[in-house]
């Protein structure tokens, strides 16, 4: 059922895409065959998620090859030039491999293995084709969304401090090693989330079976609903709307005034301003806070170092929104709501709906219909009463934050202490 649906969901997306003249995310993900993949390091990671289902021996083996389906296609790219010169000159091995073991699971397996090696095999296409769609979806939204409605996010913001411009300048001050550290830190996420993920799913080989719940879950549904968002509430964010950017990544010519980061925005009266046909639509919500707190959360049940690394991702990746200019504060505030939201509805789903979870995700939902409504609605309300609408908004935020932990607390596994041995005692002779 779940196959048919997302087939369903591609098909539909890629007629959409047809319409604008643009290639949809099942044309990307076929070309990806032979031509050169704008992202290598996306495809191995796919092929990574599938190889959590094999044996050490298979995995050698699946891992050979994709190497050597990438020698021969690059290779045969150079000698009869083909595949054009933009992208990776590898990568399209991995998906070789990962198809090879789809192939294999119909023809020479059985039973639960046989659900077991398709079920890896969808986990690692669902990763690189979710990406693409993520892609499509944000061209879409430049499509079809010409105004964008910057002005009003950007009013709501002074109820916060305006953090997108402070944060603008701090990073500015840190010169090129502080942006250097943040653009790496922003730019792969997805590294950071294989890597949780791969964690969680470590013993799948041995025990034959995934666990309830893992991070690829929540990244894919995250990445799914978000830009049915965007659609709805189209933002491109401040480094695009005010200014050219810290760091020349602005569309000047576009701009409502060249403010960002030195100069707020004035308080006025906020209306759609028109933008180009190519910038995407993706501010609200932040989807890079929505993942970065989803591997914050689904670290905490691995070592200390991935701990401590989901830990620094999520400060990190929230300075980088901030920073770069890529996102308004209520964005973020809207991205972590969204995420706890759809974690608790996913658990909620495994666990069973008990009251205080469906308590929780309708919670969230208002929340975040709230938070929505009210920087469309009055954002100059909101600008004006700073100290009224600023810790209401950081209220919402807490509420929904402690739901959560509160809510999934009674999930987690408790260790029982072994019961005390009791002492030898002496017998009389």
């Amino acid at each position: 059922m779940a196959g048919v649906t997302a087939l369903g969901f591609f098909a539909v997306l890629e007629m959409t895409t047809r319409r604008y003249g643009l290639p949809g995310p099942l044309t990307n993900l076929v070309a990806d065959v032979a031509y050169r993949p704008k992202s290598a390091a996306l495809l191995y990671a796919g092929l990574a998620l599938t190889m959590v289902v094999l044996t050490w021996r298979q995995r050698f083996a699946a891992l050979g090859v994709a190497a050597g389906i990438d020698v021969v296609l690059a290779l045969a790219r150079w000698a009869f030039d083909f595949g054009g010169t933009e992208g990776y000159p590898f990568g399209n091995g991995a998906l070789w491999a990962m198809l090879g073991c789809g192939v294999v699971a119909l023809t020479r397996r059985t039973g639960r293995e046989r659900v077991l090696l398709l079920k890896g095999v969808g986990l690692g296409l669902l990763l690189v084709i979710g990406r693409k769609t993520g892609d499509t979806w944000l061209l879409i939204t430049a499509r079809s969304r010409p105004q964008v409605l910057d002005p009003y996010v950007a009013a709501a913001d002074h109820a916060l401090g305006n953090p997108s411009w402070v944060a603008g300048r701090v990073v500015e001050a840190t010169g090129w090693a502080g942006a250097h550290v943040l653009h790496a830190v922003y730019g792969q996420l997805a590294v950071a989330a294989v890597v949780v993920a791969l964690y969680q799913l470590r013993n799948v080989a041995s025990e034959r079976r995934f666990p309830r719940h893992h991070l690829v879950r929540t990244f894919l549904v995250i990445g799914m609903l978000g830009p049915a968002v965007y659609m709805i509430y189209p933002v491109v964010g401040p480094v695009f709307a005010y200014g050219t950017g810290a760091f020349g990544t602005g569309s000047a010519n576009w701009a409502v005034a060249e403010l960002w980061p030195h100069t707020p925005p004035p308080v006025g009266t906020p209306h759609p301003v028109v933008y180009d046909m190519i910038t995407p639509r993706n501010c609200m919500p932040s989807l890079h806070t929505a993942w970065a707190t989803a591997i914050f959360i689904h670290s905490r049940g691995a070592s200390r170092f991935l701990r401590s690394a989901g830990t620094f991702w999520l400060i990190a990746t929230l300075a980088a929104t901030l920073g770069f200019g890529y996102h308004y504060g209520v964005d973020l505030i809207a991205g972590v709501v969204f995420t706890l939201t759809i974690e608790t509805a996913l658990r909620s789903f495994d666990h069973g709906w008990e009251r205080p979870a469906v308590r929780l995700v309708f919670g969230g939902v208002a929340v975040f219909t709230a938070i929505l409504l009210s920087v469309r609605y009055l954002p100059v309300q909101m600008a004006h009463h700073p100290w009224v609408a600023g810790p209401l908004l950081l209220l919402a935020l807490a509420t929904v934050i402690h739901g959560y932990v509160r809510t999934t607390s009674r999930w987690e596994p408790t260790s029982v202490p072994p019961a005390p041995r009791p002492e030898p005692r002496l017998e009389p002779a």
